[in-house]
């Protein structure tokens, strides 16, 4: 599974969060857990397969944000306790 953090720029309220959001899904309907945060300036969601960064920019852009950094890296699952599952 992956992780993917994405820095942008653009979003200053509750309502652009759920643009960006939107896009994200759309864009990759696979997406999992997609979450955004205006105050931080970032997007987070979970994936199994890597996803298309330019697909990703393009869905992003399209919507009037801009996505300032993209990173994607593994991610494992832990149980309550901390261990991994």
């Amino acid at each position: 599974m992956f992780k993917t953090t994405l820095k942008i720029d653009g979003m200053m309220c509750a309502m652009c969060e759920a643009h960006v959001n939107d896009a994200i899904r759309k864009a990759l309907p696979e997406a999992k857990k997609v979450t955004s945060s205006h105050a931080k300036g970032e997007s987070s969601f979970l994936t199994e397969l890597q996803p298309d960064e330019s697909v990703l920019k393009d869905a992003i852009d399209k919507t009037g944000y801009t996505v300032i950094s993209l990173d994607t890296q593994m991610y494992e699952r832990r149980s309550l306790f901390g261990r991994k599952k």
